[in-house]
């Protein structure tokens, strides 16, 4: 006690210790228990902000915004997080201090200042807490007029677009319909009329583009609809009902465009939601069909046809994709073109296949072996649109190999207009044996990719960044070659509920089934041919252990995005030849027993089955995995899945999920092991800091960083199996999303991704600059390859970064590859800037 009073003048340390006994100096005595409090409250604090954190990332993914008042909860918890954290990192210390029973200290002025602290931030964390249970976490942000869409190298489309605008633009007409036989250019003249609305000042508040196609769905449209308008997740599990009142309310306080591409039918606009098109509303129909008919069924106020090319024009385009070169190597060349442009009728879908076909041919032995086989070809087709499909399977015939052929066949089992991801047709074509299963070192198979490139030279499939798809007139000819020769049985998006009885599954060898409304299945088929079996987007519950009983060939099976399927019967241990099986977008929750008995299973796709809680005995029951994917399915890394992991020795891609920064570190250590990531989430993460590492993680292709607090982002490049690389970088990464990253100030490290094509960054509030000038000149120091940034970089989208004030020092010397570059909310972020970034893109 002594030495508690000598350090303070008597008369001050009397009035110390009354007031420590009797009035304010209660902060020392009460030190401990408040200390005690405002542990518990700040972690009460902190689980509130957690499960608020949870309730705006269901929101956001849904593409809604956080409310300001939501941000500024979390902002203030954040803070007072920080403060004390701070504080507490002197507790042992302050603790230490006190004496007799806690009335004193050996510091009584500093105890009394802690203390008096302590209780402050008590308050202010109460204060915190009382706030009441938020109603609304989000909200919608601002909708886009116009999504452009991609167009190809038209010929003679001007007039018809010209003549299409005046239509729209005339106050009196409200409905135009776009006419033609298949491939003409519809589908390319409605996306000029869209695109055209993106340059051309008009009062119109949103243009919505809907593919509609055969198998008319109005659910698919409403869906459509509902995404182009940010509605469709909250309203996924609605009524058709209910989803056109949404519509309608929405749509009938707006000036609107509706693009309608592929009408087989009349389409009633009531049952979807959509408001008739008046004069007073000023809003518009847009819609394209083959048939006359519906012009006149859906009440066009104008009808526009869209004939096939005339001559000129059709050797216009058919010289232009073909090459001036080429057609100067010899003189017999170009006569011979201009007949092969003829036979092509004027079609422009058939001018491009053709001469995407013909323009690889330099011998005029070739091209007079072409004309011979369309000319005696196309006297078998009576029919316009038969000639156009033996037109079109010329292109077909001349594929390399019958492995080729088979690959481009594969394609028509997916619905019409369907989007199909490149890797995942790669994996069909692996398990069925057209093409080895030899991977590179970042796991892709180069000949698959090559396949995909020779078969979208020759125009026979378009191609988007990761997927491919097939024109419908090109898909009509693969069914057409496909029943016969391949023995494919395709019935997809035909609103089947059952099984059709009309499969002859003793003699198919593929079929698909795929986007239909099938419930149960009840029959047992006997089919020792079959090898692809697709029933992927159905309503199946449940499937009886005996429909599997007599499928031995089978090698890929497809049910994904069967979203109530639980669970698998024990009998799928009898698929023994079984090699790609994709459960995506299912309410799987454990694998089953029988998934033992599939020995040869090389590929398994457990993304987005968002029950799934266990990979227990994968690494022993399949030991020729190959592929595996789990990402964003509720397996996240743990030791125990890192384990398991490590059993399967032939693995070469891995999709994962992290949510702890130590599993994070533990995966990295097992090299083998992380270089089959390619793609990777780190979700709500916390941690000062976290280390990627290039050599481990060498095969990483998309990175996803969501809702997680870190200070700080390192790379490393050493690696314990390799010597150091002269220049480290991630060679294959090529997509970063960020969301909802808190902490850092900076993201120079995406100098390490010198491959980077798509970068997206978003409601990360701490955010200042993409890449700081010090920190990026200290690695193009150590590394001079990595000087010049983002050369390859196709899109930029940053969104929601109040702090932002730069992208980098200096806009980028060169941006070669920019197509897009869009910024929202991003206050701090200078005109200039924009400007300069915006002038890359248009270049």
């Amino acid at each position: 006690m002594g030495g508690c009073l000598s350090v303070l003048p008597w008369g001050q340390a009397v009035t110390q210790a009354c007031n420590s006994l009797f009035g304010d100096g209660n902060y020392i005595h009460l030190m401990k228990a408040n200390l005690e409090a405002l542990e518990a409250s700040m972690q009460t604090l902190r689980d509130r902000r957690d499960d608020l954190l949870t309730r705006v990332s269901i929101e956001e993914d849904k593409g809604l915004q956080r409310l300001a008042e939501v941000k500024r909860w979390l902002a203030r918890v954040e803070s007072i997080d920080s403060q004390v954290s701070d504080l507490l990192t002197t507790k042992p210390a302050e603790i230490n201090r006190l004496c007799l029973f806690g009335y004193f200290s050996e510091n009584c002025i500093s105890s009394y200042e802690y203390g008096k602290e302590v209780s402050k931030k008590l308050e202010k964390v109460k204060e915190l807490l009382s706030r009441e249970a938020f109603g609304d976490v989000a909200i919608k942000g601002r909708l886009p007029k116009v999504e452009q869409q991609p167009i190809q190298t038209t010929v003679g489309l001007d007039s018809m677009v010209g003549k299409a605008w005046d239509s729209i633009m005339k106050p009196e007409g409200r409905t135009l319909g776009i006419y033609g036989m298949g491939g003409v250019g519809k589908t390319t003249l409605l996306a000029r009329i869209n695109n055209k609305f993106d340059v051309e000042k008009n009062e119109f508040d949103v243009v919505i583009w809907v593919v509609v196609s055969k198998d008319l769905q109005y659910k698919g449209i409403q869906d459509q609809i509902l995404r182009r308008l940010r509605a469709d997740q909250e309203l996924e599990k609605e009524t058709e009902e209910k989803k056109a009142s949404f519509i309608d309310n929405i749509l009938r306080r707006k000036k609107f465009i509706l693009l309608l591409d592929d009408l087989w039918s009349e389409v009633d606009l009531n049952k979807i939601g959509v408001p008739r098109p008046t004069q007073e509303n000023g809003s518009k129909i847009v819609f394209t069909t083959r048939s006359k008919k519906v012009c006149s069924d859906m009440e066009a106020d104008d009808k526009l046809q869209i004939d096939c090319l005339p001559a000129n024009e059709a050797w216009e385009l058919f010289r232009s994709i073909v090459g001036e070169d080429l057609l100067n190597l010899h003189p017999d060349i170009p006569k011979i073109a201009k007949t092969i442009s003829e036979k092509c009728y004027g079609l422009p879908l058939a001018l491009n296949v053709i001469g995407k076909t013909m323009k690889y041919k330099e011998d005029v032995h070739e091209w007079r072996d072409a004309i011979d086989v369309l000319s005696t070809s196309s006297h078998e087709f009576p029919d316009m649109e038969e000639k156009i499909l033996s037109i079109l399977k010329f292109s077909y015939d001349g594929l390399e190999t019958e492995k080729m052929k088979s690959c481009f066949m594969y394609c028509s089992l997916f619905p019409e207009d369907y989007e199909i991801k490149k890797e995942d047709l790669i994996e069909y074509w692996i398990s069925e044996g057209f093409i080895n299963g030899k991977r590179d070192e970042d796991g892709s198979n180069n000949k698959g990719h090559g396949i995909i490139g020779s078969l979208v030279r020759a125009h026979l499939l378009m191609e988007s960044k990761t997927t491919v798809k097939m024109h419908d007139v090109l898909r009509e000819m693969a069914l057409w070659i496909g029943k016969e020769e391949e023995k494919q049985c395709v019935k997809t998006g035909v609103k089947l509920r059952r099984i059709p009885d009309d499969i002859n599954w003793s003699v198919s060898r593929r079929i698909s089934l795929m986007r239909n409304q099938i419930e149960e299945i009840s029959c047992c088929p006997k089919c020792p041919n079959l090898t692809t079996l697709f029933l992927g987007d159905n309503m199946l519950k449940v499937i009886p252990g005996e429909f599997f009983q007599f499928m031995p060939s089978l090698v890929v099976l497809d049910l994904s995005r069967n979203l109530i399927l639980m669970e698998l019967p024990e009998e799928i241990c009898r698929l023994t030849s079984l090699q790609y099986l994709n459960l995506s977008f299912t309410s799987i929750s454990s694998l089953p027993v029988g998934l033992k008995g599939l020995r040869k299973l090389i590929s398994l796709d457990l993304e987005y089955c968002s029950i799934l809680k266990s990979i227990d005995g994968i690494g022993t029951s399949l030991p020729n995995l190959q592929v595996l994917k789990l990402y964003r399915s509720r397996q996240y890394i743990d030791a125990r899945s890192i384990e398991e992991l490590q059993l399967l020795e032939h693995l070469k891609i891995l999709t994962v999920n992290v949510k702890d920064a130590l599993m994070l570190e533990s995966i990295q250590r097992v090299e083998r092991l992380a270089s089959c990531v390619q793609r990777l989430l780190i979700f709500c993460v916390s941690a000062e800091v976290i280390t990627l590492n290039t050599a481990a993680l060498g095969g990483l292709r998309e990175l996803k960083i969501w809702y997680s607090k870190i200070s700080e982002i390192k790379i490393d490049w050493k690696s314990k199996e390799k010597e150091d690389l002269p220049s480290p970088c991630f060679k294959h990464l090529s997509s970063i999303f960020i969301f909802g990253l808190e902490g850092p100030k900076e993201l120079s490290w995406l100098l390490f991704a010198p491959n980077l094509k798509h970068l997206e960054v978003a409601n990360s509030g701490s955010l200042e600059e993409i890449i700081n000038k010090e920190k990026g000149m200290s690695i193009s120091n150590v590394h001079p390859d990595l000087k010049v940034p983002f050369v390859k970089l196709q899109s930029v989208t940053l969104r929601s970064l109040k702090k932002l004030k730069r992208f980098c020092s200096t806009p980028p010397p060169a941006l070669p590859s920019l197509r897009k570059f869009d910024v929202e909310s991003c206050p701090k972020l200078p005109e200039a800037a924009i400007r300069e970034f915006q002038r890359h893109e248009q270049e």
